[in-house]
């Protein structure tokens, strides 16, 4: 399979369990509603598993942009591969937030709260202060990246085999640092997501909030190039 193609598909199921999870905890009449942040980040936690065991062998598994970056900037990766990877990725987020909206589909329509139907899609601060959001989202970024690159040295790419530990990083996360913006952490499950939102015929939707759009853009990006750095320093 193409790498480009493994990564598509491995941010789709990333996205798809990933958001499915957030779904089927704040949507109405589901299985599993109101059944909490422990659930979410446990989900979340899965998600990735399933995500980076499936195509860890075809694409090494970044599944996310500010991976694809800090391996770049930290000499594990070509930077001349990195358009196509997150390219890829943004794609696959797309794609597995549109399939999040035709499984719950009527779960959107039974539910009255515009916020919490854009909650499915992307992120958004528990308390708004942007530059206190914007450090959530890096710090919890730098968790994410550094602990990826101590993985891998001295390979090129997370293996399968690689999957329970990155995924126990996620909870971990989930559960410590979430509390703040739901640490999106990548570009591909939080703008990639929004784009949907903005796109898909919603009903009784609000704005994607993009206003606020670019914190988990930038938070990701600069947390994933802060470890790498500071990774390659140690």
């Amino acid at each position: 399979m193409n790498p480009l193609f493994g990564e598509f598909i491995g941010t789709a199921l990333l996205v798809l369990l990933g958001n499915g999870v957030v779904a089927n905890v704040l949507l109405n009449n589901t299985k599993g509603h109101n059944s909490g942040l422990i659930v979410i980040a446990f989900g979340w936690a899965m998600a990735v598993f399933v995500g980076v065991f499936s195509v860890a062998a075809i694409s090494g598994a970044h599944l996310n942009p500010a991976v694809t970056v800090a391996l770049a900037v930290a000499g594990k990766f070509e930077w001349a591969r990195v358009p196509g990877y997150v390219l890829a990725q943004m794609l696959g987020g797309m794609m597995g937030a549109l399939l999040v909206w035709v499984m719950y589909r009527k779960h959107y329509e039974t539910t009255e709260c515009a916020d919490l139907k854009l909650a499915t899609f992307c992120t958004g601060p528990a308390i708004r202060s942007l530059p206190g959001n914007l450090l959530s989202e890096v710090l919890a970024t730098f968790v994410l990246v550094f602990a990826i690159l101590s993985m891998v040295a001295p390979k090129m790419s997370l293996g399968a085999m690689d999957a329970l530990p990155v995924a126990l990083l996620v909870l971990g996360i989930g559960v410590s640092l979430g509390g703040t913006t739901g640490y999106a952490m990548s570009p591909a499950r939080d703008l990639a997501p929004r784009i949907m939102h903005a796109l898909l015929p919603i009903p009784g939707k609000r704005s994607s909030d993009w206003g606020y759009a670019w914190v988990p853009v930038v938070g990701s990006l600069l947390g994933a190039t802060l470890a790498a750095v500071t990774y390659t320093h140690l």
